[in-house]
């Protein structure tokens, strides 16, 4: 019989972090952000205390999260004060040691671009470093990673959070061809360093350094970056990009907005895992689980038509 689906296949990888491997690809994973930070562009403040962190971290958990990303600086755009290394350790590193304690099998992830806090969070009990520069921003990252033979998420960053608002436009057909050529990059420099092809994932960044209509040719080519060879996590939940295209809608309703975000933000999953996103990275995670369900369902229906 002809195959009737028009959604190519998604890639199946095992993704090798410290001491697991999560087979991708059959289903969509979903990871928690944890924010312990008082600036967050999104939840800034309301998990700064760790008991507070913790309690939201077990709601993501008893919700559907596979993994749980916690991170202790924002990357929101701005110029402001770069928080220390060990700033940063002293607002992970409990939320870590007090759920690895309290659920052994949990998977977490540290959000930074710094080789020092990456070893601490390590060492406590993280399996995965996720760095938004790719590796870029901390020379001694890559060979932290390798040595630590954790999972790893290298992140396309167009440029430093300071630089966004002033970074000249991209022409839609830039976009992609841009983060490709760089994720190439990223991905040579993490081998050569010793880090295992089976440890990386790649992200294209979403909004880091991509202004609002940029961000579109990514969702709308993401499955082109299948050809890189690794998994895709995608990182779509709660972006500006969103709520500005859905902007008529709300500008009467100023108290709808957080009800736009959520719906924007389940459309934007549901085009990553239909183009081939093997994960998320999201803020709601009951809702994003119920959407990749049926994304995933849609995917499988699709693959069944070609058997």
């Amino acid at each position: 019989m002809k195959d009737a689906s028009s959604l190519a296949p998604r890639p199946t990888f095992a993704w090798r972090l410290r001491s697991r491997a999560l087979p991708l690809g059959a289903r969509t994973y979903i990871a928690g952000v944890l924010n312990v930070t008082p600036d967050s562009f999104s939840d800034g403040g309301n998990y700064l205390a760790p008991a507070q962190a913790v309690e939201h971290a077990h709601r993501m958990l008893d919700a559907g999260a596979d993994i749980l990303d916690i991170g202790g600086e924002s990357t929101r755009p701005g110029d402001r004060e770069p928080v220390s290394a060990q700033q940063e350790i002293d607002r992970v590193l409990p939320v870590i040691e007090t759920l690895r304690a309290q659920r052994p099998d949990v998977i977490l992830s540290i959000d930074t671009y710094k080789a020092q806090t990456a070893q601490a969070a390590i060492e406590a009990g993280a399996e995965i470093v996720n760095d938004v520069s790719g590796f870029l921003w901390d020379a001694e990252m890559a060979a932290t990673c390798a040595r630590l033979q954790c999972g790893v998420v290298l992140m396309h960053a167009r440029g430093r959070m300071s630089e966004w608002r002033s970074l000249p436009p991209l022409a839609a057909h830039e976009v992609l061809p841009m983060i490709e050529r760089a994720l190439r990059e990223r991905v040579q420099q993490a081998l050569a360093a010793g880090v295992a092809r089976e440890h990386i994932v790649v992200d294209p960044g979403l909004g880091f350094g991509k202004n609002f209509e940029e961000n579109y040719p990514v969702l709308a080519g993401l499955s082109s970056l299948h050809t890189l060879g690794y998994p895709l996590l995608v990182g779509a939940s709660r972006k500006s990009f969103l709520l500005r295209t859905a902007a008529d809608c709300i500008q009467d309703h100023p108290d709808r907005r957080a009800e736009a975000a959520l719906h924007t933000t389940l459309a934007a999953h549901t085009a990553a895992i239909l183009a081939g996103a093997h994960l998320l990275r999201v803020h709601d995670v009951a809702a994003a689980r119920q959407a990749a369900s049926v994304a995933d369902a849609i995917r499988a229906a699709a693959d069944a038509q070609r058997d």
